[in-house]
C-alpha cells in the first residue's frame, strides 16, 4: 500500500483548501486505489468532525488570500485611473481648489455616515487652508439620491463657487433627501432653481454618475463614504485625526503611509 506522510494535517488541510499548493503538492489520482482512497476520505473526514474549528482556520486564510488579492487589484486600478479620480471635471471640489494635498471623498447624500465625514472634512478645512476635496457623488441608496444628486451636479457645474455651501446645508439637513430638498435648499440659497433644473436633466449628468461608480467598483468600494488619499484608499468615516495623519504624510513623503 502507498503512503502518504501528512506532517501537519491541520496545514495541508487549509492549504489544499484555500488552493495554496505550494504547501502540499497534489498527488496524481492513481497514486491509489478505491480502497486507500475511502481510508484516506475517512482519516479527513474524522479529523475535521474532531477539529471543527479547523473550518474557521480555514474561512480566515480564504479571506485573508481575497483581501489581499483584492488590494492588489485595487491598488493598480488606482494607478490606472489616477487621473479620472482626481482630475475629472465630473466631480465638485471644496476647499483650495490649488491645494498641495487631495483627498478624494465617494459619498451619498442619503448616507448617515456621511454627514460624520462632511463635520471632518470641515475640521480639515478650517485647520488646513492647503487642502483640496473633491467630491465624487455615487448616489446608490436610493431614487431621492439620485435626484438630489442631479441637483448637486447641476450646482457645481453652473456655480462652483456656491457647491461647497449648497453640499453643506444639503447633507446637513435630518431625514431622507431628494430633488425637492435639493431644490429647497438651492432656492433658500437664491440660486436659480429652473437652470438647475434644467442642467441636472442633462444625460451627461448621468455619465458622471457611471464614472464614479465604475472607479468605485474598479477600488474595491462597496459603501460610502470612501476615499482616496494619495497612494491609499480608505473605508468608513474615519474621523479627522486619522485623515489629518494621512494628509500630512502625504506632505511628508508622498506617500498615505510614511516608513
Amino acid at each position: 500500500m502507498n503512503k502518504i506522510a501528512f506532517p501537519s494535517l491541520r496545514a495541508a488541510l487549509v492549504a489544499l483548501t484555500i488552493g495554496a499548493t505550494t504547501a502540499l503538492a497534489p498527488l496524481p489520482a492513481a497514486a491509489f486505489d478505491a480502497s486507500e482512497k475511502e481510508k484516506i476520505e475517512t482519516i479527513i473526514r474524522d479529523y475535521l468532525l474532531t477539529n471543527p474549528e479547523l473550518m474557521l482556520e480555514v474561512q480566515q486564510a480564504l479571506e485573508a488570500k481575497q483581501k489581499a488579492a483584492q488590494s492588489i487589484a485595487a491598488k493598480a486600478a488606482l494607478e490606472e485611473n489616477r487621473e479620472a479620480i482626481f482630475n475629472s471635471p465630473n466631480q465638485g471640489v471644496i476647499g483650495n481648489a490649488e491645494g498641495d494635498v487631495t483627498v478624494v471623498e465617494f459619498f451619498d447624500y442619503n448616507c448617515g455616515y456621511c454627514q460624520r465625514a462632511m463635520q471632518d472634512m470641515n475640521v480639515l478645512l478650517e485647520g488646513d487652508k492647503q487642502l483640496k476635496f473633491v467630491m465624487k457623488e455615487l448616489p446608490i441608496l436610493s431614487q431621492g439620491s439620485v435626484e438630489a444628486a442631479q441637483i448637486s451636479t447641476a450646482v457645481y457645474r453652473l456655480l462652483p463657487q456656491r457647491y461647497g455651501e449648497f453640499h453643506n446645508k444639503l447633507l446637513a439637513i435630518d431625514g431622507p433627501k431628494d430633488g425637492n430638498r435639493a431644490r429647497q435648499v438651492a432656492d433658500e440659497m437664491g440660486l436659480d432653481v429652473a437652470a438647475l433644473e434644467a442642467e441636472a436633466s442633462k444625460e451627461d449628468v448621468f455619465e458622471a454618475f457611471r464614472e464614479a461608480n465604475t472607479l468605485a467598483n474598479s477600488l474595491g468600494m462597496n459603501g460610502t463614504p470612501s476615499y482616496v488619499i494619495g497612494d491609499e484608499i480608505l473605508f468608513g468615516a474615519l474621523g479627522a485625526d486619522v485623515l489629518r495623519e494621512k494628509i500630512a504624510n502625504v506632505r511628508k513623503c508622498g506617500s498615505a503611509n510614511c516608513d
